[in-house]
Formats: C-alpha cells, sequence, structure tokens
C-alpha cells in the first residue's frame, strides 16, 4: 500500500499528433498526447489521462456512435479497442501497417480503415464477448496513392474515401446493383476531406491547395437496389452457358470477329443506364488570390451546414454550405493546425496545433475560448509543488513558467517574463510566491494573488543561473552561477543583493535550504558539497569531499540528512551537523539506460556514462527518488540502502533510447536505415518531387527526442509524486480502491461483527474493528454512524495509534464527502484531544497533517466565495428593501399579506447569510 503508486495523469502536454474527437454529449474533447489519450471534460473542467499506453505515437482515433468505445492506432499500425466506460484496453490488433484514418459507420456495425492505397471495412465489435473482435468484411481497391480521408452516409449504405492521387472515390458499404464504386476527379492536389450531405449522397470534397468541390448525385439514398445474392452454383452454370455461347458465335462467324467484338463493347454503355451518376455543381477556393496556404484539417456539421478549414498558416474559416458564405475568420496561432472537431451541437470547434503543442475550443458564436492550453514548447526542466499540494509550477526550456492545478490538470496562470530558459522554480512557504531562474541572467519572484512578477534579481555583472533555493522564512532568495562558479544571496523584501558566496571551482549544479535551520548546502561540479551558515556572515560551515562530480543535493524534510547525487552514478548520505558520510546507494545497474538509434555501443557499456541527475525525499523523509538520464525512477529505502521499486514513466518507442537492444533490420551495409530520414518534413510542406525543384522551408529537419527525467518532486501529503519528462509532467498517486490492506487484522474482525457493534452503540470498538480491516467504506459506515454529540468521547477514547488512521481517513473524505461539517467537527476533536500527542511526533504525521490542509483549504476558498457572493446579495436587497420602504411610507401597503411576505423574504436571506459565515467560521 506504501508504495503502490500507480499513473494517475499526464499535464503539461495537451496535444501532440493525431485527429481530435468530441464524446456524443458534446462535453468533453478526446485528445492524443504522444502514445496516451487525454479527456478533457469542459463542462467540469477537469482533465484526465487514460491509463493505458500504445507502442508509438497515436496516428488517429475512432469514436463509435454510442460513445463506448474507441479504436486507437499508433504509427506502427497496432490498434486497441478500449472501452471509455471502465477506462481499459479490451483488444489488440494489429493492422500490418500504416493507417491514416478510421471511422465507425452511424449505426455502429462496421468501421472503415484507409491503409496505403487502399480501404479495408470490418465488423465492428458487438455487445457479446468475441474471440476475434475486428473481423475484416471487404477491401476496397481504387486510389493509386495513400487514402487520407473517410466519411460515412447517414444510413450506413455508402463511404468516401479520399486520396493523395487527388481523386475521391464512393464505395458501396454493401453490394448495390447500380452503385459498386465512383471515381471523382476535378482537384490539383491531395484530397484533405470530403463528406457527405445528410441523408443524401451530395458530397464535398476538399484539397491541400484550398479548392472545394460541390458534388450532386442523381440518386437519393432510398434509390440504391440491393444486388440479388446468388449462390455459387448458379454462378458457375451461368458462367458455363456464357462460354458455351461464345464457342458457338466464333464457330458460326469467324469472319465477322472484329464487327463482334465492337458490338460486345456497346452494352458497356447500356449498363450505365440506371446508375448512379454524380455531376460537379461549383467549385470554390478557399485561399485568397496570391495567398499560397495549404488546408490542412478540415469539419463539417451536417444539421447546420457548417463548415470549418484549418490552414498551415493557423488561419482558420467558417462557412455555410451549399452557398460557400464566410461566416467567421480568425487566426488562432502561428503554426498549422494539424486537426478539427465539433461538437454534437455545432456550438464548439476544438483545434489542435501539433508544432506548439495546442488545444484549443472556441465557441463560434459567442466567439469566445472554451478552453486555450498549451504546453511547453520545448523541454520541462524542473517542477515544484506547493507547501499544501494544491499547484505544481514547471520551468522549461522555452523561458516560460506554468502553475497547474492538480484538481483539473489544467495551467491556469503562464508567466513569459524570462527571455531565457528557466533552469529552477520553487515555491515560498506561504505558497503564495514562485521564484525562478533562468540562463537570461535574472531570478524573479511571482505573485499568485495578481500574477505578476513584483521582483526581480539580478547580479552585479551577468550571468548564467543554474538553480534556486527559498529559504524556510521565505525572506532570503539564493541562486547558483552557471559560468562564474558562485552563489548569489538577496532580501526578499527589499530586492537587494546581500552577499556573493565564493569558494567553489565548478559550476554550481544545486542548491537546497535546510528546512529547520538557515543554513544552505551548494553542490557543484568541483566534487564538493559546501554548507554555508545564513546567519554567521554566510561563513563556509562545511565542506563535503566527493569521489565525483556533484549533479544534485536534497534535504531530509526534518534536515537532519543530506543525500547528493553524482556523476558516478551513486547516491551519498551525510549527517550534516557532524560532516560525517552515512551511507551510499549505487545505482548504475537500476539506471538501466536504453541505446540510441545511432549509437556504436550497447546499451550496458553507455550506461557506465549515466547518472542521477534528479533527487527528492518522500514527505515521510524514509525514502529517496531518483531519476535522470533513463525511462526509470527508482524508489529506494534510505536506511536500508535497497531498491524498493522502479516505475517506468514511459514505453512510447517514438522517443530514443527506449529499447536495450538495436534494431538489427535497421542494420545494412551501408549504415544504419536511421541515418535515412523518409519522412522528413513531409508534414511541414518540405518536399523534394523532383531534381532541382525545393519547396518550403529546407532548414527544418526530423528528428527523435531523447527519454529523460528532468525533475522529481514529492507531493507534501505524501499520496503523490511528479516528474518532468521528455513526454509532459507525469503525477503518479496511491490507488487505495483496489487494494486490500488490513492493519493489525486477527479472525474476530469481521462487516458482521463491526455492524453488530454499531447496533449495540460500542462506536469505539466498532471503529477499530473498521480500521483493523482497511475497507473505506466500512470506515465509513462506522464513522457517520457515531451521534454528533458523543464525538468528543469517541474521538478522546480512540488509542493513540488509530489517531493517524482516522486522520487520513478524514483528509481523503474532504476530497469526494458532502458531510463538510460533520467531518470537520471530527477533525476538531481529533486534534484538540490528541494534540499534544501528535506534537512529539510532528515530523513522521506532517504529510498527514498537510493532506488534511490541502482539503480544508479548497473547501475554505469555495466557500468564502459563495459567503461573498452571499454578503453581495443580501446588500443588495437590503438597499432594495430599504427603497421600497421609503415608497411604503408615503403608499402605504395594501394588505397586511403584503408586508408579511416581505418580511419573510429579508429573514430567509439573512438566513442564508448566517449559514454561511458560521460554516466559513468552522473551516478557519
Amino acid at each position: 500500500m506504501k508504495f503502490a503508486y500507480r499513473f494517475s495523469n499526464l499535464l503539461g502536454t495537451v496535444y501532440r499528433c493525431g485527429n481530435l474527437n468530441f464524446t456524443c454529449d458534446g462535453n468533453s474533447v478526446i485528445s492524443p498526447v504522444g502514445n496516451r489519450v487525454t479527456v478533457f471534460d469542459l463542462k467540469n473542467n477537469r482533465s484526465d489521462t487514460l491509463p493505458l499506453a500504445t507502442k508509438y505515437n497515436i496516428k488517429c482515433v475512432g469514436l463509435s456512435p454510442d460513445g463506448r468505445l474507441a479504436i486507437i492506432v499508433d504509427e506502427g499500425g497496432e490498434a486497441l479497442l478500449v472501452s471509455l466506460a471502465c477506462r481499459s484496453v479490451l483488444h489488440h490488433f494489429h493492422f500490418k501497417g500504416s493507417v491514416h484514418s478510421v471511422s465507425f459507420s452511424p449505426d455502429g456495425r462496421k468501421f472503415v480503415v484507409t491503409k496505403g492505397n487502399i480501404a479495408q471495412m470490418y465488423h465492428a465489435p458487438g455487445k457479446k464477448r468475441e474471440f476475434n473482435a475486428f473481423v475484416l468484411d471487404k477491401t476496397y481497391f481504387g486510389p493509386y496513392d495513400e487514402t487520407t480521408c473517410i466519411d460515412w452516409t447517414d444510413d450506413s449504405k455508402c463511404f468516401v474515401v479520399g486520396s493523395k492521387d487527388m481523386s475521391t472515390w464512393v464505395f458501396g458499404a454493401e453490394r448495390w446493383d447500380n452503385l459498386i464504386y465512383y471515381a471523382l476527379g476535378g482537384h490539383k492536389d491531395a484530397i484533405v476531406a470530403c463528406f457527405f450531405e445528410s441523408n443524401s449522397l451530395d458530397l464535398y470534397s476538399l484539397s491541400q491547395d484550398g479548392a472545394l468541390c460541390v458534388w450532386q448525385c442523381d440518386t437519393p439514398p432510398e434509390g440504391l437496389k440491393l444486388k440479388a445474392p446468388r449462390g455459387w452454383k448458379a454462378d458457375l452454370l451461368q458462367r458455363k452457358k456464357e462460354e458455351e455461347e461464345e464457342e458457338e458465335e466464333e464457330d458460326e462467324e469467324e469472319g465477322e470477329r472484329e464487327t463482334t467484338i465492337r458490338g460486345k463493347a456497346m452494352p458497356a454503355e447500356q449498363e450505365k443506364v440506371g446508375k448512379v451518376k454524380y455531376s460537379r455543381l461549383a467549385k470554390y477556393f478557399l485561399n485568397k488570390e496570391g495567398d499560397f496556404n495549404n488546408l490542412t484539417a478540415a469539419a463539417y456539421h451536417k444539421k447546420i451546414h457548417l463548415l470549418v478549414t484549418g490552414f498551415a498558416s493557423g488561419i482558420f474559416h467558417l462557412h455555410e454550405l451549399p452557398e460557400f458564405n464566410l461566416i467567421h475568420s480568425l487566426s488562432i496561432s502561428d503554426q498549422r493546425v494539424a486537426s478539427v472537431a465539433i461538437n454534437s451541437s455545432g456550438d464548439w470547434i476544438a483545434f489542435g496545433c501539433s508544432g506548439l503543442g495546442q488545444l484549443l475550443v472556441w465557441e463560434w458564436q459567442s466567439e469566445s475560448y472554451v478552453l486555450k492550453q498549451q504546453g511547453h514548447f520545448n523541454s520541462m526542466v524542473s517542477l515544484a509543488y506547493s507547501p499544501d499540494g494544491q499547484y505544481i509550477v514547471t520551468g522549461g526550456d522555452d523561458g516560460k513558467v506554468k502553475v497547474w492545478n492538480t484538481l483539473s490538470g489544467f495551467c491556469f496562470v503562464t508567466f513569459t517574463e524570462h527571455s531565457s530558459g528557466v533552469t529552477g522554480v520553487t515555491f515560498t512557504t506561504t505558497g503564495h510566491v514562485i521564484v525562478t531562474s533562468s540562463l537570461d541572467g535574472t531570478v524573479r519572484a511571482f505573485d499568485l494573488h495578481r500574477y505578476r512578477n513584483f521582483r526581480t534579481f539580478t547580479s552585479p555583472r551577468p550571468t548564467q543561473f543554474s538553480c534556486v533555493a527559498v529559504d524556510s522564512s521565505g525572506e532570503i532568495v539564493s541562486a547558483g552561477a552557471q559560468d562564474s562558479f558562485e552563489i548569489f544571496v538577496w532580501s526578499m523584501q527589499t530586492g537587494r543583493l546581500l552577499d556573493v558566496l565564493s569558494g567553489h571551482e565548478g559550476p554550481i549544479s544545486g542548491l537546497c535550504f535546510n528546512p529547520m535551520k538557515s543554513i544552505l548546502a551548494s553542490a557543484s561540479w568541483d566534487k564538493t558539497v559546501r554548507l554555508w551558515d545564513m546567519f554567521d556572515s554566510w561563513r563556509t560551515k562545511e565542506t563535503l569531499a566527493l569521489t565525483s562530480d556533484a549533479l544534485s543535493v536534497a534535504f531530509r524534510p526534518d534536515g537532519a540528512e543530506l543525500a547528493v547525487a553524482t556523476l558516478n552514478s551513486q547516491i551519498v548520505f551525510w549527517d550534516p551537523e557532524n560532516a560525517v558520510q552515512v551511507g551510499s546507494i549505487e545505482g548504475r545497474h537500476d539506471l538501466k539506460t536504453g541505446r540510441k538509434e545511432l549509437d556504436k555501443i550497447t546499451a550496458k557499456h553507455s550506461a557506465k556514462g549515466k547518472a542521477f541527475t534528479t533527487l527528492c525525499y518522500s514527505a515521510d523523509g524514509q525514502n529517496i527518488l531518483a531519476g535522470g538520464m533513463s525511462k526509470f525512477v527508482c524508489l529506494y529505502h534510505v536506511r536500508e540502502q535497497i531498491l524498493v521499486k522502479r516505475f517506468e514513466l514511459s514505453c512510447n518507442l517514438s522517443l530514443d533510447a527506449m529499447e536495450e537492444f538495436l534494431n538489427r533490420r535497421k542494420m545494412t551495409e551501408f549504415g544504419n536505415l536511421a541515418l535515412i530520414d523518409q519522412d522528413a518534413g513531409e508534414e511541414n510542406g518540405v518536399a523534394i518531387p523532383l531534381p532541382g525543384v525545393r519547396k518550403g522551408d529546407m532548414s527544418s529537419r526530423h528528428f527523435k527526442p531523447e527519454i529523460r527525467v528532468t525533475s522529481l518532486r514529492f507531493s507534501p501529503t505524501g499520496r503523490c509524486w511528479a516528474a518532468t519528462s521528455t513526454e509532459g509532467l507525469l503525477i503518479f498517486s496511491l490507488d487505495a480502491q483496489m487494494l486490500f490492506d488490513p492493519f493489525e487484522l486477527d479472525t474476530s474482525v469481521t462487516p458482521g461483527r463491526i455492524r453488530e457493534a454499531l447496533r449495540q452503540r460500542e462506536f469505539t470498538r466498532a471503529i477499530l474493528m473498521a480500521f483493523r480491516l482497511n475497507e473505506r467504506k466500512l470506515a465509513q459506515e462506522a464513522l457517520e454512524a457515531v451521534p454528533q454529540d458523543e464525538i468528543d468521547v469517541v474521538s478522546a477514547s480512540l488509542p493513540e495509534l488509530y489517531v493517524e488512521k482516522v486522520l487520513e481517513f478524514l483528509a481523503a473524505s474532504f476530497e469526494e464527502s458532502r458531510h463538510l461539517e460533520f467531518y470537520l467537527i471530527w477533525t476538531q476533536k481529533l486534534l484538540m484531544s490528541h494534540g499534544q500527542q501528535l506534537k512529539s511526533r510532528a515530523g513522521h504525521l506532517l504529510p498527514v497533517v498537510q493532506f488534511l490542509q490541502k482539503g480544508l483549504q479548497r473547501h475554505l476558498d469555495d466557500v468564502s466565495k459563495l459567503c461573498n457572493w452571499n454578503r453581495y446579495n443580501i446588500q443588495y436587497a437590503l438597499a432594495v428593501s430599504k427603497q421600497r420602504g421609503v415608497k411604503r411610507t408615503l403608499e402605504p401597503l395594501d394588505t397586511e399579506e403584503d408586508a408579511d411576505a416581505s418580511d419573510d423574504d429579508s429573514l430567509h436571506l439573512l438566513g442564508m447569510a448566517a449559514d454561511d459565515e458560521e460554516e466559513e467560521e468552522m473551516l478557519v
């Protein structure tokens, strides 16, 4: 239970590549993020990443009409059938090739995938269990180049497929007599999207050069005739009969062979009679004259006839079809719009821009953003938790500082004052100020109340800062220099430079303040860690000599131990008071680094040069997390110095250094195939179709980012930890729902005995047994059965060992329960009864108390907003009633009932305000 951390959420990255989808109710956006899928709930303001991952980056996602199933296909052609209701993988399938798009039929019985230059139709998985969920029904040939898009008619009788060979193909999903296939031309560039009109075979096709063709069909959907099914015997007899007739004709009229063939060619025209025909009604151009702007994505809402088109320049247009009236046009990004989706009501439009990792949801009628999220453009470098665990701040190489809400998963403020990469971020102990360091030579302090940069600390001469730390009082800010090897110390109040600490002979790699004393530890590449006393004229208190370069330093939460990660893959533990080494962990074999595609040496040999670059103690100080140039994060037990658990952050093979062994199929006599980038710049418009012809930006290059962990932090509550990696900000939390973890259990403790004790009003015994069984529902039943007037007595009679368990349960209950006042009384009585005993174990109980504080703080914020709103309403109501009173003195009330009614209204409002104020006082 203690180490049962599981992947919980992915923040910091909102969209990478692939297609966006809205759920059936239109309230959530499903966005592919690398090899994972995130669901953004726009109504409840939550984001949640599904606990599943593909082998490579996700290429396309197909959603079933009822919204319960999704088919997720990665770049390698491997597909996952996912149940969105229970958030689990139902089936694995491999399409044996790269799939461009996947689409379910509106009746949900079939789905089509475009693969290479063909389209394949499969039977969709039903509600009953099947051995093979994907059964191939038909394969459709026709296009000469890659197929790009699919759309179905409303009755699921036909579907249309667009291709890069500039043609659009209409296929029958059944064996129709008058429509087998129909090919449409008329375009001069690759087809980007094609859409059927509602309840019709009329369709629209859009090409990459911005051309829109309107096609009219002469046959309604009801006019499609089903081909009469014949058995194989009938087919064989018919074929034999035709062959015999041909032989007879050849024998009788050998001299007239030419005319017979010409005569036989005639029925081809006769066969066209009664067949489905298409004619082009109109052709429109979305690009203005002289504007060579590629169309990259499109979506069409059939009910309201709304066409949305996204372009490579970041502009999108809204048109009404078939009249082609421009409704709206806006530039939302300076990068190409990679995907567009419209929700079921047609009010919200989602845009994904893969270049900057942006996800936008636009309400076109009110012209406002419903959602506007963007991750760090480059990799994240550092992170920090707020003291109450509600917020996470991240800094990236793009110079941005972003603050994320851990409850909703959204970024709610971005600071862009830094002009170069951010190297360190930290919160002050109050949680209202963020301090950041950057390579631009500044250390900045940001206020989370007014969202502004209120302090900027600089050095006398320009220098690049590599790390930052703030002491426990929040008054002293220090930053380490990368080039001058000095540590600068400022005052938070005045912003003045207090001192410059010299002594290190290499770049400063890490700074950390002792949480209990004003002592600063600085790690450097000069193989030393120095301890500086902030009260004693910033003198060097101790110098700890190491065997290798120091890369990271961390104090234990109680300040009694110091951990240092070194370049030789070791973690060394020191007693800072006596400057004595108390232990070390050899982590070279635990790191397990992967082999890059272009590495000449094996992963085993390359691991010798790798090390842990970031450290973090757990909230109780018993364990330490370590990560570095690897996809693994290691959790060690400090005292025993053993590896407790290793977490794999990613299984995405689209990243480099993921595999342990080299893929021999990529090795040829001419060298490594990884050096040849076949798809380089294809999506960015870079292509060299003919010698001497150049198009697009030739400077853009395709590369595979390498997996690495840049920063790790435990939440102050101890319930979760976060890591910044190449994929984004990953959060791992304790999942206690599926785990049976009893405490001092024996045979006498059963659910029946607990309920029997409750019936006999032996509340203390029932609570003790419930917490020994450690089942959440039973513990909730036992606590809520205690009458409010007996809480004081029951809480005082609990043994000290169980008080911590009950407090932890109460802290978790504040996250989800509606019985706020009841649990507040329990918390208050427990802390009042056992406060002195708990104080003696303050270090051990700190995570539980902070978890409790996090829940209380959240409710305090919500209730205080409600109280302020009610106070405003009451003041307004009283002001209105005074004006009416003045009028009524001039014009007396008609009846006594009116007067009573007005008094009742004002009393009701005052009663609401009194209840709110009582609740707020209790929270405080």
